[in-house]
């Protein structure tokens, strides 16, 4: 009888850890991530983008008799390199002159190293500019409402500013379909009021990664950007390869820019797989191993992978704990998850819709995680604990010694496709 051989898969955990995990060969169907893709110089990719922008002449000319220019750049959650897009833009135009506005939605005020990460060696002399858009406190402004009632009200520093430029990166999101583009506006820099409005159309099913088209969530974006399409924009949307390198630009105006960044997105993220798997392993990578509210993403991306009565193992540091509370109580609120999304449904506050997705899940498949935070939290919320990656693994192939083994290793933005 022939030995058993086993892969050893380096599982990432946190910043900088890893855990090892051993699956025996039969079992391994693969590691899958986002495509590899060319990157070229980064500063050349960026310059040439900017400087033969969609929908302007050039930068300087979008610039031409601006008083107050404002940027809307990511907070540290999100791997955009905004950093490498100032200094770029270090040698077309006087940064000081203008003001940052950070778009947080609903997220907390950076923290230093944070700070540092967007900005980079630029932060000292651009601190006294920023500005950490605050989506309970800060004044917004109400422009508007879309078709489906959702009030648009927008930071007042961007409603005020004659020219605004947007800083950000575009891949598939859970609900949304794709970040970039208009959730620079909204969550970005909008009132808790507006963004709890438009993320309640998250609990639709047609709310799902890649799609845009019948997505309740992008068309309500969309109409509720109709109250801002007077404003003198220029957009800088960047698509990343899976190491965080700089794939593609598309600068210019907002919405043809992040139609071209999709189709590049697509190139880089959508990764076919050759069948589903009993078990996958779906990994939060650093900085999306926030907390749990933003770990999610992970575990909605890898179901695309699973087979129905299969596990879905979510690895997720979970620095931060679990953020938003009342995402928490809701998923705590019953131990059938069928029971969990009616109670959902009865009454919407923001943070249910990602209660929903995990729930919804968790009504055909049993949703496994090992991260940093309490087992007991986890388990009132329907979710089996672990300590390692390991400890899952020998209990899934203790439960199913045959079963099929997937590893997502960038699993909050890999969007398995069945080819």
């Amino acid at each position: 009888m022939r030995p058993t051989v086993h892969m050893i898969v380096d599982v990432k955990y946190g910043k900088d850890g890893i855990q090892k995990v051993e699956i025996p060969d039969q079992n391994y169907i693969g590691t899958f991530y986002p495509k590899d893709v060319e990157c070229g110089d980064p500063d050349e990719v960026i310059g040439e983008s900017i400087d033969n922008p969609i929908g302007y002449e050039s930068m300087e000319d979008f610039l031409k008799g601006g008083e107050d220019v404002v940027f809307i750049v990511n907070d540290g959650t999100r791997p955009t390199p905004t950093a490498k897009v100032l200094d770029a833009l270090s040698k077309r135009m006087d940064l000081r002159s203008a003001r940052y506005l950070i778009a947080t939605g609903t997220h907390r005020d950076m923290t230093p190293e944070e700070y540092d990460f967007v900005f980079g060696s630029h932060y000292e002399e651009l601190k006294d500019r920023i500005i950490c858009h605050d989506a309970k406190n800060s004044e917004c402004v109400y422009l508007g409402a879309s078709k489906n009632g959702t009030p648009m009200e927008v930071n007042k520093v961007a409603v005020d500013a004659d020219r605004l430029i947007i800083i950000t990166s575009v891949e598939p999101h859970y609900f949304a379909g794709y970040t970039g583009g208009r959730k620079s506006f909204l969550p970005g820099v909008a009132s808790y009021r507006t963004i709890e409005a438009n993320h309640k159309l998250a609990m639709s099913m047609e709310a799902q990664s890649l799609a845009l088209e019948g997505n309740p969530v992008h068309e309500d974006m969309m109409d509720a950007l109709e109250v801002v399409k007077d404003k003198a924009i220029f957009s800088i949307q960047m698509v990343l390869d899976r190491h965080q390198n700089i794939y593609k630009v598309a600068s210019g105006a907002l919405n043809p820019a992040f139609e071209k960044a999709v189709g590049w997105a697509n190139e880089v993220f959508s990764v076919p797989i050759p069948e589903k798997a009993d078990v996958v392993i779906s990994v939060a990578p650093y900085p999306m191993d926030v907390d749990l509210y933003q770990s999610q993403k992970a575990l909605d991306n890898g179901k695309w992978a699973l087979k129905e009565g299969g596990k879905i193992i979510m690895v997720s540091k979970c620095r931060e704990g679990i953020g938003h509370a009342t995402f928490l109580t809701q998923l705590s609120s019953s131990k059938d998850p069928k029971q969990v999304l009616e109670n959902l449904r009865a009454e919407y506050k923001l943070g249910y819709h990602k209660a929903a997705k995990m729930a919804e899940i968790a009504t055909w498949a049993s949703i496994w995680a090992v991260t940093d935070l309490d087992p007991e939290l986890l388990r009132n919320a329907n979710i089996t604990p672990f300590p390692t990656v390991a400890d899952a693994m020998a209990e899934a192939f203790r439960e199913n010694p045959d079963a099929r083994v997937m590893v997502l290793m960038d699993g909050s933005v890999t969007i398995p496709r069945l080819e």
